[in-house]
């Protein structure tokens, strides 16, 4: 019962539970709406939302070297947290902007990856990760 409220954790524990956490945010969809929109890119950008008015081809671009590349890049745990930054951008646009910012609602999703790609900008990519084979 002790180990249940015990709030100190040990470094691989740590580790584990950010490639979890990476694994998780990056297999389980994002890198699949990539994937999606990498695949049918000629039907989607004449209609795509140009939030920040550079054109509908260009925005599909930046979504999808974000949810595809950035996505790819964090399940290797390679820049992570440098691909987070896209990541991050394009959460926010999808909440805020074409979700008007409805946490509870359609935009959803969208919070639950901004918190994650929040999550891993500010504790990085753990110990099982090409990052740290590349600090070594």
């Amino acid at each position: 019962m002790r180990k249940l409220f015990n709030t100190s954790t040990s470094d691989n524990a740590f580790s584990f539970a950010m490639l979890v956490l990476r694994l998780g945010v990056g297999l389980s969809m994002m890198i699949n709406h990539g994937l999606d929109k990498l695949m049918h890119f000629a039907q989607k950008a004449p209609r795509f939302a140009d939030p920040f008015h550079i054109g509908s081809t260009t925005s599909l671009s930046l979504v999808v070297f974000a949810e595809f590349f950035c996505s790819a890049f964090i399940i290797l745990g390679l820049f992570t947290r440098l691909a987070c930054i896209p990541l991050i951008i394009a959460m926010s646009v999808a909440l805020f902007i074409a979700n008007k910012g409805a946490f509870f609602g359609v935009g959803e999703a969208a919070g639950l990856f901004l918190a994650c790609f929040i999550t891993l900008l500010f504790t990085g990519p753990g110990k099982v990760s090409l990052d740290r084979f590349i600090g070594k």
